[in-house]
């Protein structure tokens, strides 16, 4: 019962944002009393945590096991971009930042996981691509890591990108390869436009 809770309202929250979505919506949705759902979760804020927390795991093992492929860097990012991109479906919200907005601490303990998971596969990544001709060998790796981290959470900014103008799945697309761009050597470049032809959505 809990876990279909959490599937349920993650699917909501993630579709029309934290804020949007009541507990009154998620009962009517699962045709289930609101009363059954508190049974569950002590109030919105803890179902909150249990969902942000649900889709994290999903997508840290979705990342690890694109990771544990080997794949070159540049199509691993490629494939990180395609996982994401399938977990945001048709989010018509930004989720982010009703979280950064009106849950601002597990929004903050979110913050630093991410920046964590993002920080250590950016700098693997980096290494790899430096050490096997894909990005050039002068880039500053830890530097790199880091703007990449602020771009990949800044353009879920509505007030910065706003969703009518730019669809979060593009910004994606088009924040990886403005990355990739800044680093490539010629043999990666080469390699970036085949991706690039055989992804753009």
């Amino acid at each position: 019962m809990k876990e279909k809770i959490i599937t349920k309202a993650g699917e909501l929250f993630l579709n029309f944002g934290f804020k949007s979505i009541t507990m009154d919506d998620i009962a009517r949705e699962l045709s289930m009393s609101k009363k059954t759902i508190y049974s569950c979760f002590e109030n919105k804020t803890a179902l909150v945590r249990s969902v942000t927390e649900s889709i994290y795991g999903i997508v840290i093992r979705g990342i690890d096991s694109i990771c544990q492929k080997q794949l070159n860097p540049i199509e691993e990012l490629y494939e990180i971009k395609k996982f994401v991109s399938l977990q945001l479906n048709d989010e018509k919200s930004s989720p982010q930042f009703q979280l950064q907005k009106y849950y601002p601490e597990i929004f903050e303990q979110i913050q630093g996981n991410n920046f964590e998971l993002i920080h250590g596969i950016t700098i693997n990544n980096l290494k790899r691509g430096i050490d096997q001709g894909l990005y050039r060998d002068n880039v500053n790796v830890e530097f790199v890591a880091r703007i990449y981290f602020i771009g990949m959470t800044g353009i879920k900014d509505d007030t910065i990108f706003p969703i009518t103008e730019f669809p979060k799945i593009r910004l994606i697309e088009s924040y990886l390869d403005y990355h990739l761009r800044g680093i490539v050597t010629k043999k990666g470049l080469a390699l970036l436009n085949k991706y690039t032809d055989q992804n753009t959505l």
